[in-house]
C-alpha cells in the first residue's frame, strides 16, 4: 500500500493534526482534528480523497474541538470518531475537555464509537489497534498501525518526553506504566506521531526519555 501522512500544527496551544491517506484508494483518515476545521477539509479536498474515519487519542479540546465542524462540511457522509471507552467523560463534560479554560465557550464532544483496550478495526484499507494509555487523562489512547509501523500517540509520549498528569485524571504513574506496557513493547523502528512536538521512534524514546 503506498500512503502519506500529512502534519499540521492547530489551535491555541500548537496541536498535531494528522491527515492519513491511502494513496492507492483515495481514502483519508483525520488523528486529532483539534481546530481548522477548513483548512482540514479544504486540503482534504484538494487531494481529492474521502475522509473514512476520524481518530482521537484523547478528549480535550485541542485535540476533539473541531471535529462536529469537520463532519458537517461533508454532508452526505457520516465519518465515524473512534476513542476508547472511558474517554466518554472527558469529551463530553467541558469540565474535563478543557474547552473553556482558553477563553473560549464550554462545548460537548462526541465519538461514534467507543473502542475496548487492544481493539482492532479497519479503515481505509489501514489495520489500526487501539492501545490503552490512560494518565494524561482517564480513557487516553493510542493507534498503532503495525503494518506501516507508525503508532499516533497524541499527548501519552512525546519526543524525549511525556504527556501532561496534572489535569483532571490524571496519573504520572499511570502514564508511565502504560506507556512501558503497551508502547515499549512494539518494535525500535516504529515512528510516533505525538499530540506536540515533534516526531520521533520507540527506540529512541526506549533509549533517551528521562521519565522511562
Amino acid at each position: 500500500m503506498k500512503y502519506s501522512i500529512d502534519h499540521y500544527i492547530v489551535g491555541p496551544v500548537g496541536t498535531n493534526c494528522y491527515i492519513l491517506a491511502n494513496e492507492d484508494t483515495g481514502e483519508a483518515v483525520v488523528v486529532d482534528p483539534g481546530a481548522a476545521a477548513g483548512p482540514l477539509h479544504d486540503k482534504i479536498e484538494e487531494d481529492g480523497y474521502t475522509p473514512t474515519a476520524i481518530l482521537l487519542t484523547h478528549g480535550h479540546f485541542d485535540h476533539a474541538g473541531a471535529v462536529s465542524e469537520l463532519k458537517s462540511l461533508f454532508p452526505g457522509t457520516d465519518i465515524p470518531v473512534y476513542t476508547y471507552k472511558g474517554e466518554r467523560q472527558t469529551l463530553e463534560d467541558p469540565r474535563y475537555n478543557l474547552s473553556g479554560d482558553m477563553g473560549g465557550m464550554s462545548e460537548r464532544y462526541e465519538a461514534t464509537d467507543y473502542l475496548d483496550d487492544d481493539a482492532e478495526f479497519t479503515v481505509a484499507g489501514f489495520r489500526i489497534k487501539l492501545l490503552f494509555t490512560p494518565g494524561h487523562t482517564p480513557g487516553g489512547c493510542c493507534f498503532y498501525l503495525e503494518d506501516q509501523k507508525i503508532c499516533f500517540t497524541g499527548d501519552t509520549l512525546f519526543c524525549g518526553s511525556v504527556g501532561r498528569t496534572d489535569f483532571y485524571g490524571g496519573s504520572m504513574s499511570q502514564l508511565v506504566r502504560g506507556i512501558k506496557e503497551k508502547l515499549m513493547t512494539l518494535p525500535d523502528d516504529t515512528v510516533c506521531y505525538p499530540g506536540h512536538d515533534s516526531l520521533t521512534t520507540i527506540g529512541d524514546e526506549r533509549v533517551n526519555n528521562p521519565f522511562l
